[in-house]
């Protein structure tokens, strides 16, 4: 998002088709209907175990984390994690902080496209606080709400993940999403009075990327469910909010920067894209309309690759047309190892090598960030 994924306000990367209804946030507690997959439930909202699912599909998931699991990659929140019982570390990996590095790079933009951000100790604060707020706050609140609500795809794919493994109990993840959620919109009135706003405009982006994480991972909206809609919202949450914030935080929105950061929003739905090929499995199962689902894997990351290289190829064109032509030509330096990168490793298997491809190319796409920013702000 959120900012969610700021604003996270969300967080990322990647509705009403599902195969079975959850109630909204504010109503966890009431009782679920059935569902077509029959996963049991002892009481109200249990969290689902991989075990109570029916035969069909506990045959087609795996039983147990993989061996050899990573603690590195249990704090990352990211594939290969070890299993843990510590709940501050179990806590810690439902926010994926894997996942914060896009929106405090987000900030870290908005701030110096603003062209008024200096060094001083009163401004590099400000830019702290603005990044906890997007990072830890409202992208880990983006990433939990989301696993609240994947919790029966998770029983498919991963069974072995915090919530369908009852590793954490429904009390605590839900204690957990308003903790983060408060944390975020709080942080963002401070920096609004700190700044000295006459009009909110940092809160008012956390609340708008709070409600986007929200509705494209919940019913009824469960924007998610459309792999071009919910990308979409989450490319935006994840790059455009906190560049906004950022660039709020030390000067004003221009149109030009909106233009710029909506179409970096189209790269960053490729990117989303990238995690939707690890769960078409439990995505077909329960109705999901993902892109690798809807057009296959092979078309998918296609239009995977192609969101993420004309985005950046654009932009490139635009500094260029503008009398930038060094931003320009440094942009499409940074764009060309990420092609190789795909070639090399994401078109071949994009679910063997999705952690791969992403540590390889991303570095590059973000850095491609900050050239625009720089180049807007003179």
């Amino acid at each position: 998002m959120a900012t969610s994924h700021l604003l996270a306000a969300a967080a990322a990367t990647s509705t009403a088709a599902s195969a079975f209804r959850r109630p909204p946030l504010l109503s966890l507690r009431s009782p679920p209907p059935s569902s077509s997959l029959r996963l049991n439930r002892r009481r109200y909202f249990q969290v689902v175990r991989a075990a109570e699912t029916d035969k069909e599909t506990k045959a087609n998931a795996p039983e147990k984390a993989p061996a050899g699991g990573s603690s590195f990659n249990q704090l990352l929140g990211i594939k290969g994690a070890k299993q843990e019982n510590d709940i501050w570390k179990i806590r810690l990996q439902l926010t994926k902080p894997v996942t914060w590095p896009p929106l405090v790079w987000g900030v870290l933009c908005g701030a110096a496209a603003s062209g008024n951000f200096h060094w001083t100790v009163e401004d590099v604060a400000k830019s702290i606080v603005c990044m906890i707020m997007s990072g830890p706050c409202l992208t880990g609140y983006t990433q939990t709400i989301n696993d609240w609500y994947d919790r029966d795809i998770d029983a498919i794919n991963e069974p072995y993940r915090p919530i369908p493994s009852g590793a954490i109990s429904e009390n605590e993840v839900i204690t957990q999403i308003w903790v983060l959620l408060l944390a975020g919109l709080g942080l963002g009135a401070l920096l609004d009075v700190w700044a000295g706003h006459d009009f909110p405009i940092i809160f008012y982006l956390a609340v708008g990327g709070s409600l986007l994480s929200y509705i494209y991972s919940a019913p009824p909206l469960k924007l998610k469910q459309n792999g071009w809609i919910g990308n979409f919202a989450l490319g935006a949450s994840y790059i455009g909010l906190p560049w906004w914030a950022g660039q709020a935080l030390f000067g004003t929105l221009t149109p030009d920067i909106v233009v710029l950061t909506s179409l970096y929003s189209i790269a960053g739905l490729g990117i989303a894209i990238v995690n939707d090929f690890k769960s078409v499995e439990g995505d077909r199962a329960l109705g999901l309309q993902s892109l690798p689902v809807a057009f296959g894997m092979e078309t998918a990351k296609w239009i995977c690759v192609g969101a993420i290289d004309i985005t950046q190829l654009s932009v490139a064109g635009y500094l260029f047309s503008t009398g930038k032509p060094y931003y320009a030509l440094a942009l499409l330096g940074l764009t060309i190892p990420q092609v190789v990168f795909q070639f090399q490793y994401f078109l071949k298997d994009p679910v063997k090598y999705d952690v791969k491809y992403q540590a390889s190319a991303q570095p590059f796409f973000v850095l491609g960030l900050l050239v625009t920013a720089l180049a807007t702000s003179h």
